[in-house]
This record gives structure tokens, sequence and C-alpha cells, in this order.
């Protein structure tokens, strides 16, 4: 049980990090909802990349949270 309890407080820390555009807070919610559990799985099944990553990384860019 102690194991469990360690990996959730992981995961929540690595979860509140703070958002640098939409890219960042479309993977927490879509974390949070199971969604990329799922995207992952079918990802796996197929053999086809989900282009998740880039996806964040280009949406980050266009849509930062920081003001310059």
């Amino acid at each position: 049980m102690d194991h469990i309890q360690i990996n959730i407080k992981s995961n929540k820390s690595k979860t509140m990090s703070k958002s640098k555009g939409l890219g960042d807070t479309i993977e927490k919610i879509t974390k949070a909802t199971g969604i990329k559990a799922v995207v992952e799985k079918v990802s796996e099944v197929t053999g086809k990349p989900c282009g998740c990553q880039q996806r964040r990384d280009t949406l980050n860019r266009v849509f930062p949270y920081d003001k310059k």
C-alpha cells in the first residue's frame, strides 16, 4: 500500500506543474479524464503515433501563457 501512495504523490506533483501554454493544459485535462490512456492504447494497437507531444508543443508555442 505504501508503494501505491508514493506513486500517487509523485504523479500529483507532476500534474501540478505550471502550464506553459494551452497544450500543457489540454494534456492535463486528457490525463485527468483518462482520454490520454485510451489514445495511447489505440496508438499502441494500431502502431500509429498519436502526435500528442507535437500537438502539445505547437499549441504551447501558438498560445503561450506568458505575457512577453
